[in-house]
């Protein structure tokens, strides 16, 4: 059986010693890892400050952006706009309500140029049907479309013209209007106290509002 106390390391063990000379101090081992480790620190030493890190990045700026960032800066200081940044909001906001202004008369312009000229367009070409619809008349009062084909045509083509509102002008003893009425011959007739519509050689015709053709009437006139 072996005493505990044979384990104790004698202090003149080489062995001993040399342990002891191979262990080194913390600060050795910092030295050993080079000249360039440097020890963090506490305080404003750790990094770069927040001033010099805006600093850096306003260096990036461009001199127009950088201009524009001193004018809103400016701006939040006075906190309301000069006289004539307020001239200006008002001018542009005027010139933009006239804009939308000339807009929706050029629109309603535009409307109503495009509604004349379709009615042109109609009118022109019932003015040149219109001696067609003539012997239309002529043949109805002579009696050439009592029964047949040609009274099938005549209702078509007088319902066709019915659709844009054709209306026939011109009726025997009417007042005279020369605004609707052509005179092409006046008759004196005793007790007449005005002009009126003796007799209509050729009927007129009106497009809605517009007269397209004047009828050609006798006008009865005081003798």
């Amino acid at each position: 059986m072996t005493d505990p106390k044979d384990n104790v390391p004698n202090e003149e063990d080489p062995q001993v010693e040399g342990d002891a000379t191979n262990a080194q101090e913390p600060e050795d081992l910092i030295e050993a890892e080079g000249p360039d480790v440097e020890l963090p620190t506490d305080g404003p030493a750790a990094g770069p400050s927040a001033d010099q890190a805006g600093a850096d990045e306003a260096s990036d700026l461009s001199p127009e952006d950088q201009a524009l960032l001193d004018d809103a800066a400016r701006g939040i200081e006075e906190d309301k706009l000069s006289q004539a940044d307020r001239d200006l909001v008002a001018d542009m906001r005027a010139d933009m309500l006239r804009a939308q202004a000339e807009l929706v008369n050029f629109r309603k312009r535009v409307e109503r140029d495009r509604e004349a000229n379709r009615d042109a367009v109609i009118a022109e070409v019932v003015r040149a049907l219109l001696p067609a619809l003539d012997d239309l008349n002529r043949a109805e009062a002579h009696g050439d479309l009592a029964e047949g084909p040609m009274q099938v045509i005549a209702q078509k083509i007088r319902g066709g013209f019915g659709k844009f509102k054709l209306e026939q002008i011109g009726e025997k003893g009417e007042p005279f209007d020369p605004n609707v009425h052509e005179a092409i011959v006046q008759l004196p007739t005793p007790g007449a106290t005005g002009q009126t519509v003796a007799d209509v050689v050729e009927p007129g015709y009106k497009l809605g509002e517009r007269v397209i053709r004047a009828a050609k009437v006798a006008v009865a006139v005081p003798a």
